[in-house]
């Protein structure tokens, strides 16, 4: 398989249908474990990535040569450093092969993660605008 097609992609069904059936699989496989763990989040193309967007964006991910990359960004790696020792990863990203299958329960747990920690932000940034708000009163 190659790298990631070059085409410039508008849905995320026309970036998994790039692929080959093998690597759709994966890909279905992935965006609905993501789906099923942020039933609230929003689906598109960021990057000319599939994307989930929760207020703030979510998570990535996308079909590169050897793996699926998923991008919970730093906090979700740094949060569950432990349970992904077993798989190449970075500061903000996750590699896991494509002949092996996706490990659903970690990264339910790694969007599960996210969606409160995004949340989180947002309460806290209305709680604060809200605190302004009267104070200023």
């Amino acid at each position: 398989m190659n790298s990631k097609p070059k085409k410039k992609f508008k849905t995320v069904e026309e970036y998994i249908a790039a692929f080959p059936k093998e690597i759709q699989e994966l890909l279905e496989s992935m965006r609905s474990i993501i789906k099923a763990a942020a039933p609230m989040a929003e689906e598109m193309i960021s990057y000319n990535m599939p994307a989930f967007q929760l207020d703030k964006m979510l998570v990535y991910y996308a079909a590169w040569h050897s793996h699926i990359g998923f991008y919970p960004t730093a906090s979700g790696i740094e949060e569950f450093k432990e349970d992904l020792s077993k798989y190449e990863n970075s500061k903000g990203a996750i590699k896991f092969p494509i002949d092996k299958p996706l490990p659903a329960s970690l990264i339910t747990k790694i969007v599960k993660f996210r969606v409160k920690e995004n949340l989180e932000k947002t309460n806290s940034k209305i709680l604060a605008k809200k605190f302004r708000e009267i104070r200023n009163k």
